[in-house]
């Protein structure tokens, strides 16, 4: 099994949005993931990219394989912009919490979607969040 890393792909519009969901089925589907981790994935995926175009005024992706303890294979999904920053992170991570339109999920249902999600953000320089996926 082997997942080309993609680069950063740039997120400036809504048509990347669609590309990164796309690319990350195409990349979760050869990298073997069953039909409802690659669903969770994307979902992921699709949230995370809108948050970073419509809160973060844009920013990119880059998709890889990472390889975790005792062997696991996975997807490792890291999302940047720089824009506000998030102010409260606290908030942020509160269970059913929006600031927008997004698929309602909000950081919290992402979190729950993937294995791993860590959330780094300095108000004024930017966001960064990284999401890992396991196959099981």
């Amino acid at each position: 099994m082997t997942i080309e890393p993609a680069g950063e792909m740039p997120i400036s519009g809504n048509d990347d949005v669609v590309r990164v969901r796309q690319l990350v089925r195409t990349a979760a589907a050869s990298a073997g993931f069953s039909l409802v981790d690659q669903t969770k994935i994307v979902t992921a995926a699709s949230e995370l990219a809108r948050n970073t175009l419509v809160h973060g005024g844009g920013g990119s992706v880059g998709i890889d394989q990472t390889v975790g303890d005792r062997g696991k294979h996975g997807l490792r999904i890291v999302f940047t912009d720089r824009g506000p920053g998030i102010p409260d992170l606290e908030q942020a991570l509160v269970e059913g919490w929006s600031s927008g339109n997004g698929l309602g999920l909000g950081l919290s249902g992402t979190r729950r979607l993937v294995d791993e999600f860590s959330l780094e953000s300095e108000p004024g320089e930017g966001t960064t969040v990284t999401v890992v996926k396991w196959i099981r």
